[in-house]
């Protein structure tokens, strides 16, 4: 009972939560799109579209920290939860007035953008899935909790990053500049995802919180609320669920044909030169050097193909260039070749150069059992390479040996006898002895 008790101290969210109506006046303050917050937001809009244009993600995420369209999204859930139709129609009417203007503000700079080019980060905005759900939900509990919290922290520019509501907008905007559908309703769907749950997250917590409930609602406009609220969440939710399964499936389709590839890279004389996987078509191309496949080749490699469960995928193969086609490939198998033989050539130098840096230590090792048997006073030896100048063009390699002496030392004879027999023993008058 008392790690219940306990258990429930930590997870109390009443103990830190603001007054009522300092909540109420907060998000009710945020709804507002004029002044200030509009150009912030036609700034943010800006900033976004930039980020997007020239593929820089600190960028667009500069442009999710002072982007204010969290304001409206928590003013219509908070209204829904406590059934305040005037302030919901009120965040309504100024978050479709910002969604109005940021198109527009969006589509304005990419038509007059010299640079069209769809990068990456434009492309992670049109293809949203269930992920994309999961994390408009979360980041949304996590903002209005912050938001009913004395202690809001660092949560709300975090919660503004995590849930990009800004660049797809104007991603969506981009589309539009371009004329490509595509990209307008893949990036306004996951604008739409992130707007509606958040909202349902506000919803919740607000609930969970009992705000207090200051209007006066007929139990028929509660269940009409609660209808209309599913009815949204449900067209939201069930197409991202579908696109969330297609991104599955796709990456287990990949997996196994990045498998089947490296199984079938080398097959009978023939060498993939290139190969294609398209999740979409379910189709995997491969381009082959050297013999000509048969027909019956090709038919084995299909085969292995079962193996890894791609028994529906197409098969596309392709000859890049044939060991068996005649005059016309000789030049280009004759460069190859060479190729081959100067990265053989290359490649035994590096590692001749590689052992004898592995090997060098062991030198010290060598040293110090021969000159013990001489001179077991000697207790260690080390031994290393390095360069002598002597002006700027002059240089001499010089090997260089320690020998670490017990109390008795070694006298200057023993000394010069041990230097001379290093010299023959290292095959060069340039060696510099020490003792310790």
């Amino acid at each position: 009972m008392n790690l219940l008790r306990k258990f429930l101290t930590y997870t109390n969210l009443t103990s830190e939560m603001d007054d009522y109506s300092v909540i109420h006046q907060n998000i009710e303050k945020d709804i507002i799109f004029k002044g200030t917050n509009l150009w912030i937001l036609v700034f943010a809009i800006f900033i976004a579209s930039i980020g997007l244009n020239m593929n820089s993600t600190a960028v667009i995420i500069g442009a999710m920290l002072i982007s204010p369209l969290m304001g409206p999204i928590n003013g219509m859930g908070y209204s829904i939860a406590t059934y305040n139709f005037v302030l919901f129609r009120k965040a309504l009417k100024n978050f479709v007035f910002a969604v109005i203007a940021s198109l527009f503000a969006s589509t304005v700079y990419f038509l007059l953008s010299p640079l069209s080019t769809a990068h990456s980060e434009l492309l992670a905005r049109t293809s949203p899935t269930i992920y994309d759900v999961l994390i408009a939900l979360f980041g949304g509990l996590a903002g209005i909790v912050a938001i009913s919290s004395r202690q809001k922290g660092n949560v709300i520019p975090g919660v503004a990053i995590a849930t990009a509501l800004m660049p797809p907008l104007c991603t969506a905007g981009f589309g539009l500049a371009n004329g490509d559908l595509n990209f307008f309703l893949g990036a306004f769907y996951l604008f739409t995802i992130n707007t509606v749950f958040i909202g349902i997250s506000s919803v919740l917590i607000s609930r969970f919180l009992k705000f207090p409930i200051t209007n006066l609602v007929q139990e028929d406009q509660k269940k009409k609320v609660v209808r209309w609220t599913s009815f949204i969440i449900a067209i939201t939710l069930i197409p991202s669920i579908y696109f969330g399964y297609a991104l599955v499936q796709a990456e287990r389709f990949t997996e196994r044909a990045n498998k089947f590839i490296a199984d079938v890279s080398v097959f009978e004389g023939s060498y993939l030169l290139k190969n294609e996987i398209d999740p979409q078509k379910r189709q995997i191309s491969l381009i082959y050097g050297g013999s000509n496949l048969t027909d019956k080749e090709k038919r084995e490699i299909a085969k292995r193909a079962n193996a890894y469960s791609l028994e529906k995928t197409k098969l596309l193969f392709k000859q890049g260039f044939s060991l068996n086609d005649g005059k016309e490939n000789t030049n280009q198998i004759d460069k190859l070749k060479t190729e081959i033989n100067r990265l053989n050539l290359a490649l035994k130098e590096k590692q001749k150069a590689a052992d004898s840096i592995i090997s060098k230590p062991e030198i010290g090792k060598q040293i110090l059992s021969e000159v013990q048997a001489i001179f077991p006073e000697i207790k260690s030896c080390s031994y290393s390479e390095t360069v002598s100048f002597q002006d700027s063009i002059k240089r001499d390699k010089v090997k260089i040996v320690v020998m670490e002496t017990n109390k008795k030392g070694l006298s200057a004879d023993a000394r010069k006898r041990i230097n001379d027999w290093l010299k023959k023993r290292l095959e060069t008058e340039k060696v510099k002895t020490f003792f310790e």
